[in-house]
């Protein structure tokens, strides 16, 4: 599947959907505070207990396409300027961003609930 390029002013949430699974964990890091692309790349092979492990040239790639596509903005200022290497970027979930994240992860929701109905996963206690 080709990837879709949207802006900022372009459509709902719902037209980004479904996220490249990249693209989802880059989004869901940034959820919760600003990253450099490091920190992101720790953060996502965290959450997934080291299975995901995002290539330098992959994130910077989806940084890329994310920036473009208005969900996520480099910061101008720094966090903390004085204990923090200044070649380093900071980026932010826009408010779009915070909602194409949201409809994703409902997306998922639904998917997992409808494998749980079909018996493909056992029903919550």
């Amino acid at each position: 599947m080709a990837p879709r390029h949207h802006s900022a002013d372009e459509s709902t949430p719902q037209s980004f959907l479904p996220l490249h699974r990249d693209t989802f964990h880059i989004l869901v890091s940034l959820a919760d505070r600003e990253r450099h692309g490091y920190s992101i790349m720790q953060d996502v092979a965290a959450r997934t207990d080291g299975k995901l492990r995002l290539s330098p040239s992959s994130l910077y790639a989806s940084i890329k396409r994310l920036l473009e596509q208005g969900l996520i903005e480099e910061l101008s200022e720094r966090p903390d300027p004085e204990h923090d290497d200044e070649r380093r970027r900071y980026y932010a979930l826009t408010r779009l961003g915070r909602r194409v994240a949201v409809a994703e992860a409902r997306r998922l929701e639904k998917l997992l609930a409808d494998a749980r109905a079909g018996g493909l996963l056992p029903k919550h206690s």
